[in-house]
């Protein structure tokens, strides 16, 4: 039996034509069955679409009036259907991407130069905030995917490593001048330290690692941006507590140095979040790959 959809397809054919043969031969049917189906659609709606000529057909008053809903909703489910194969072919749409102002500037720039490169008619937007607060935006819905320091413990979300990062401590000259051997944390932690904001994930790493050697820390300052961490540490404030991928500009050129250590920093990750229960976008899901190098 021909779906209702299908009946309002043929409807609408056979009131352009004006006839039940012209549009068989348009759609590739009987005209047996044409006919078949306007009368089952007729019988549905109990009333009569159609004036039977010896030469064609006419609509009715009520079929004009079908005719012109029927008409408009078929040009929209049509441009509905263009709209979604543009979407699945990368040529319109938009992606939506947490990540904090750090990671956007020392590891996600060239990923959405390549996208934008490949895909300039995808809209990226860029929402702002810390790993939890990408993360709260994620599982509401407002992004698509979550850019942030790895792990994230929450069992709805997909978690996949894009780099590994270190934490170090660096300072200033005048900081430089004092430490003459590698460093043990307890000493450190005695130093006049600069960190990130406790709600930070990075902050919350090297607090719960410290911790667990049984170490507590009372920073000197706590920051909102790791360029402000080395801002500090350069006019001699304090240590700062920075990743080390992320401040090579600054130890290459010998405005920072990197304290040395009797012990390193457990190595962590950045990567890609996004909800195991909904399944990915084209454009998200390009990205990702965009993200793992394939």
């Amino acid at each position: 039996m021909i779906g209702k959809l299908d009946l309002y397809k043929i409807f609408v054919v056979v009131g352009k034509n004006n006839s039940f043969s012209s549009a068989a031969k348009e759609l590739y049917m009987t005209q047996p069955a044409i006919s078949q189906s306007i009368m089952q659609l007729e019988e549905e709606l109990d009333v009569r679409l159609f004036n039977r000529l010896p030469k064609g057909v006419t609509l009715t008053h009520e079929g004009e009036l079908l005719f012109e809903y029927a008409d408009s909703a078929l040009h929209l489910l049509g441009a509905g259907e263009k709209k979604i194969s543009e979407f699945n072919n990368l040529t319109a749409g938009e992606l939506k991407i947490g990540v904090g102002d750090t990671i956007a500037k020392y590891f996600l720039l060239p990923y959405l130069e390549t996208f934008h490169n490949s895909y300039p008619n995808i809209t990226l937007k860029i929402v702002n905030g810390t790993t939890l607060e990408t993360i709260d935006l994620l599982k509401s819905g407002r992004v698509d995917l979550a850019i942030c320091n790895l792990p994230v413990e929450d069992p709805t979300l997909e978690q996949k490593i894009n780099i590994d990062i270190q934490d170090i401590f660096v300072c200033g000259k005048k900081f430089k001048q004092q430490i003459s051997k590698p460093l043990t944390f307890e000493e450190i932690t005695q130093l006049p330290l600069i960190l990130l904001e406790p709600k930070s994930n990075s902050r919350k790493y090297i607090e719960s690692f410290l911790l667990d050697q049984g170490i507590p820390i009372e920073p000197a300052f706590e920051l909102g941006s790791h360029d402000l961490l080395l801002e500090f540490a350069k006019i001699n404030l304090g240590i700062a507590c920075v990743t080390k991928e992320f401040s090579m500009d600054y130890l290459d050129k010998g405005i920072l140095y990197e304290v040395p250590l009797q012990k390193e920093i457990p190595a962590r990750n950045i990567g890609v979040c996004y909800l195991k229960s909904v399944p990915l976008s084209p454009s998200s899901t390009k990205f990702v790959k965009i993200l793992e190098g394939k």
